[in-house]
């Protein structure tokens, strides 16, 4: 997966079973500054990709979703 994929940023949400609003909750108690219309935008690919620092969020919300199951974090951030 590379930076700003995101098909495969939403093929790991429906891994661990997070809906799309419980994914937004989750990036949003971290400190996402992208609302849901823009999330949902980006994952649907309506879009051309989310700053560094709000796909690395969202990265980390999906992250602690594979931990929270005792799962390996799988999904990479994006590289500086």
């Amino acid at each position: 997966m590379s930076f700003q994929d995101a098909r495969g940023l939403d093929l790991a949400r429906e891994e661990i079973g997070l809906s799309r609003v419980e994914l937004f909750i989750r990036y949003f108690a971290l400190g996402g500054m992208v609302g849901r219309p823009g999330i949902d935008a980006f994952l649907d690919g309506r879009t051309e990709g989310l700053e560094r620092v709000e796909y690395d969020m969202l990265v980390h919300a999906l992250n602690e979703g594979f931990s929270d199951l005792g799962l390996d974090h799988r999904v990479p951030y994006s590289r500086r």
